[in-house]
């Protein structure tokens, strides 16, 4: 199955997919903020560079794109028809890159919360984030 994009825009469309100061990221940004509490961003420090780091709570938080991360039974997660093989060693490598920066981060003593986009979106009134809340607080 060939791409319906031109290569230039397929590359363009790429270019534009960022890594941090993502849509989710900054909803969950903007919640713990209105909700007092603070964080550090992007921390270069710690395993995986987390979203957010929460140093109170000794907390990090990732917040995953459901491509990118493999969310697995997730509807934004599809491996593409083309290029099939590459995909799948990409996001799998990402996948195995993600539990081992989990792993060293528990050994240190970290709580590591894992927040999805998917969760995100569907919850437009943040029921999720609260969760997140109760964990942080607990």
């Amino acid at each position: 199955m060939a791409d319906v994009h031109s290569k230039e825009v397929r590359s363009y469309n790429m270019s534009q997919i960022k890594g941090k100061n993502t849509k989710p990221e900054i909803l969950v940004r903007k919640f713990l903020h209105k909700n007092g509490f603070r964080y550090r961003l992007h921390v270069k420090g710690l395993p995986g560079k987390p979203d957010l780091v929460l140093p109170k709570y000794s907390a990090v938080i990732f917040v995953h794109g459901c491509f990118w991360h493999g969310h697995h039974n997730c509807k934004h997660f599809v491996l593409p028809k083309t290029r099939a093989d590459f995909w799948f060693k990409k996001i799998s490598e990402n996948t195995q890159r993600d539990k081992k920066n989990v792993a060293l981060l528990e050994k240190a003593g970290w709580k590591v919360l894992q927040v999805w986009e998917c969760e995100i979106k569907l919850q437009k009134d943040i029921k999720y984030i609260n969760q997140l809340i109760k964990l942080l607080r607990s």
